[in-house]
């Protein structure tokens, strides 16, 4: 196989690159690396579809949720969802190749897709590179039983069952302690305007209970970091799957739009 050439654009991505590795000088067969990477990958986000990085854990069940995100996104004409994990990867044992193979996909996606269920794992650092620029204007996250819970924002039926979320499976409550005070919570909500029954809201609460991962976590580092999202209006929490896939169709559609979908003709 003849080696790899350097695209027309070859400076900006090296620019890319160095800052990932820190501005390590490039060893010859490392560039070669990056050069068939970024001829393999790189076109299917310069081309004209709308490309979405997804981001998250690949860890089952975790990964299902992935795939739930990229399947929706699919079926946009003119997507091109993905998931690093099923790239090409970098053969090269002395560059941290994450930081390179992150930092291409990041910087010429045209989105990047952030699902979050957990504290820990590669996820975690992944959120703290995409809520600073250059990444954080196209970045969109979708945090599972997240909210910003106060009494005064109990603004829908979502913040209703994250709260009382929350209450089922903290340690420091008995379990009827935990009854009274999602009873208390209910009763709250209803008396706001917020439609929303008792039994809707331990429905959700024993479904959690049998799935093996239980509660979603997260550090108060992470909660910031959801919250400067959600205060742009790129948060989208969610509890179900079912919930996450009607989350995505918030994100921003493939353009131009066929013409044919603007069109008043039958």
């Amino acid at each position: 196989m003849s080696d790899p050439r350097p695209p027309p654009d070859a400076a900006d991505i090296m620019t890319v690159v160095h800052e990932a590795v820190g501005g390590i000088e490039l060893e010859p067969a490392e560039k070669r690396e990056i050069w068939r990477f970024t001829q393999c990958e790189l076109p299917y986000l310069w081309s004209q579809r709308t490309s979405y990085f997804i981001l998250g854990s690949y860890r089952d069940p975790y990964i299902r949720r992935l795939r739930a995100v990229q399947n929706e996104l699919t079926k946009q004409l003119g997507a091109y969802p993905f998931i690093m994990g099923d790239l090409l990867e970098l053969p090269t044992e002395r560059l941290n190749t994450f930081d390179i193979m992150f930092s291409l996909l990041a910087t010429y996606s045209d989105y990047i897709v952030g699902v979050f269920e957990k504290e820990s794992g590669g996820e975690a650092s992944e959120l703290g590179e995409i809520d600073d620029r250059p990444y954080f204007d196209k970045s969109y996250v979708f945090p599972r039983d997240y909210s910003w819970i106060t009494d005064a924002n109990l603004e829908s039926k979502h913040h209703v069952i994250q709260a009382a979320l929350e209450i089922a499976f903290t340690d420091d409550l008995t379990e009827d302690e935990a009854h009274s005070k999602i009873e208390s919570l209910v009763d709250r909500a209803q008396d706001t305007g917020i439609n929303i029954a008792e039994h809707e809201v331990w429905d959700v609460i024993d479904d959690r209970a049998d799935e093996e991962e239980g509660l979603a976590t997260y550090s108060w580092v992470q909660l910031n970091k959801f919250r400067k999202f959600e205060l742009h209006g790129r948060c989208f929490p969610w509890t179900t799957e079912e919930e996450l896939r009607a989350e995505v169709a918030d994100l921003p559609s493939p353009t131009p739009r066929p013409k044919w979908e603007a069109s008043d003709e039958p």
